[in-house]
């Protein structure tokens, strides 16, 4: 991770590269982080799998599942509903 003053990146803004993020800095202390749309869109993915996990986790201790076979016929009875709701 490369690191630039606020000066520098204001001097360079047209040819910035950020394959890499950068941390901009002001008076020595970070400020802002510059980062790629692909990172930041990896990263916002990545949480999201991390909180759909989570979730997915309490409900498994919380016993809130259901077996193969109920599932199964859980999708055959939505399915014959929306079936029902196509001949009417």
């Amino acid at each position: 991770m490369r690191i630039e003053t606020i000066s520098y990146i204001k001097q360079h803004a047209a040819t910035l590269s950020v394959e890499e993020p950068i941390v901009v800095t002001q008076g020595g202390k970070p400020v802002y982080r510059i980062e790629s749309e692909a990172s930041a869109r990896l990263r916002d993915e990545g949480l999201a799998l991390l909180k759909l996990m989570n979730l997915a986790e309490r409900d498994i201790r919380s016993g809130n599942t259901l077996s193969v076979e109920d599932t199964l016929q859980q999708l055959q009875q939505q399915l014959l509903q929306e079936q029902l709701k196509l001949h009417e």
